[in-house]
């Protein structure tokens, strides 16, 4: 199977996702009493998953059947108008816009399916046996998802994320289908890779947001540069190992990038979140902390997953490093929560495990 390259119409696919990541992510902004409240911890996630789902599902048909030709266009196209709609549908208040985003999440999901069963007539043997696997499964967690339009309430969202957790297992179920029609690593990695800036992106608009150069405010502008240091340290250990410690000649069902991913997503949006919170709220110092270190505790133990399945044998780490990066964030922890430190200190202690996560890793 010869690589596939990036498509110009697949990087406008993503960007229309970022504004639904931004959404998901402001979620994180609501602050009260100091925390945020349990209620938008779990919002984000039941927005977060579906965006990330939504997204896989097109890109993980594009890697393993994709061709640039006009019925793959219009049927991506097609898509962008549900997503639009999706991304239009997402509120904190979430009851009046719930019609329009299951029509948009829906809509999405089902010309995925659609895809596969239409590539389903040109293929042969494993590839074929794949896809037609695929696209009808899917199916199930759609209409269980669509039946959700029929009750009201708690129990509407009770059956449509039923069925958005059998549409994501469907594929972990599939894995003998899946495991003979692999995936093209090094385009699965690249498409991650790309969704990964959008993510970084939300820091930097973070970043953006804290300094306030006019004011002359050395604080802010102090902190800024700390928090940029983090972003740019996590973006060299992330995209130093996809250049150059992982093996792109791997044949996979790429199920450790696709899962894996969902996590260092969901940490990268909090860390931006976090970025803001920590200098613009009267955040909880406690609820800072764990707020801090569990999404760059995730964040590090998610990325040790996706690129050591997948590294290049010599290049492996072992559990020495594991146990190094786990002591160093302990000893963070116990030290924060021993003395009360500034806020701008442990941003400074995050620059550094990154920094050495960076260095060792790269």
């Amino acid at each position: 199977m010869e690589n596939k390259n990036l498509t110009w119409l697949e990087a406008l696919f993503d960007l229309i996702f970022v504004a639904a990541i931004a959404k998901a992510t402001h979620l994180l902004m609501h602050e009260e009493h100091g925390v945020i409240p349990v209620e938008y911890l779990l919002k984000f996630g039941l927005i977060f998953v579906p965006i990330w789902w939504a997204w896989v599902g097109q890109s993980l048909f594009i890697n393993r059947f994709g061709k640039d030709c006009v019925t793959q266009r219009l049927f991506m196209i097609t898509q962008m108008i549900f997503i639009i709609l999706m991304t239009a549908s997402l509120s904190v208040n979430f009851d009046p816009y719930y019609i329009p985003f299951l029509i948009g999440y829906i809509g999405i999901r089902l010309l995925t399916s659609m895809q596969y069963l239409w590539i389903s007539r040109w293929e042969r043997g494993p590839r074929r046996r794949a896809a037609v696997y695929l696209g009808y499964v899917f199916l199930i967690g759609i209409t269980v998802s669509l039946i959700s339009v029929f009750f009201v309430s708690w129990p509407r969202y009770l059956i449509l994320y039923l069925g958005i957790f059998i549409d994501i297992v469907v594929p972990i179920l599939g894995r003998k289908y899946l495991v003979k029609a692999p995936t093209d690593t090094s385009h699965l990695l690249e498409r991650f890779g790309l969704f990964t800036i959008i993510l970084f992106g939300e820091s930097i608009v973070s970043l953006i947001a804290v300094l306030h150069p006019e004011k002359g405010d050395w604080e802010a502008i102090i902190f800024t540069i700390i928090s940029f240091i983090i972003v740019i340290a996590m973006w060299w250990q992330y995209f130093d190992n996809i250049e150059k410690k992982v093996d792109k000649n791997i044949k996979s069902t790429g199920q450790a990038i696709i899962y894996g991913h969902l996590f260092i997503y969901m940490s990268l949006s909090i860390i931006a979140s976090a970025i803001q919170l920590a200098f613009l709220k009267d955040i909880h110092y406690q609820f800072l902390l764990i707020l801090t270190f569990a999404a760059t505790l995730i964040y590090f133990l998610s990325t040790t997953l996706v690129f050591h399945k997948y590294r290049i044998i010599k290049h492996r780490l072992n559990i020495f490093h594991l146990g190094l990066f786990l002591l160093i964030l302990a000893a963070f922890l116990i030290i924060d929560l021993a003395l009360i430190v500034p806020n701008i200190l442990i941003f400074v202690q995050l620059a550094v495990f990154f920094l050495i996560y960076a260095k060792v890793t790269t």
